[in-house]
């Protein structure tokens, strides 16, 4: 059984040993036991809190490295060509808190028939498909470049 403790990032200069298909559930745990596409079992131990990325490279405690492949599963893809329209939904989706993929005019988001429904109601296009799934990880989230700090300068009177 391999062990796993390391990343190396998406980018790296390895070679790679096995291969991890994964889930998007699967990829948000930092701790997990799985079968490599080979057959061979894995355990992942990570830091929590931090996804794993579609060709993340991983090293094992004995020196192997093992790419992070993203699994075909269930997926609802909502479709429109007016950006209008398509904001709008996806502000209704980030009101809920849906995780959604986002790509040109069209979204993807996990099964779910009352989302479905409020998708076509607001004029958009849903189908049923497979695909790997890959939501949007958050404007907070570790390593995006969208992070917020509160400074005393946006308006707000300071008594001295």
């Amino acid at each position: 059984m391999l062990t796993i403790h390391q990343r190396l990032g998406t980018v790296s200069p390895v070679s790679i040993d096995a291969r991890l298909t994964l889930t998007h559930d699967q990829r948000e745990k930092g701790r997990l036991r799985a079968t490599c596409d080979d057959g061979e079992e894995i355990q992942v131990f990570l830091e929590r809190g931090k996804t794993l990325d579609v060709g993340e490279i991983l090293k094992s405690d004995c020196g192997k490295n093992v790419q992070v492949a993203g699994a075909i599963e269930p997926v609802s893809e909502a479709t429109c060509d007016d950006w209008e329209t398509f904001a709008k939904a996806c502000y209704h989706l980030g009101n809920r808190h849906v995780k959604v993929e986002v790509g040109d005019r069209w979204l993807r988001i996990r099964p779910d028939h009352v989302l479905e429904a409020m998708l076509i109601q607001q004029g958009l296009t849903v189908k049923a498909g497979e695909a790997v799934f890959k939501p949007e990880s958050g404007a907070y989230a570790p390593g995006t470049s969208h992070g917020h700090s509160h400074h005393a300068s946006h308006g707000h009177a300071h008594a001295d």
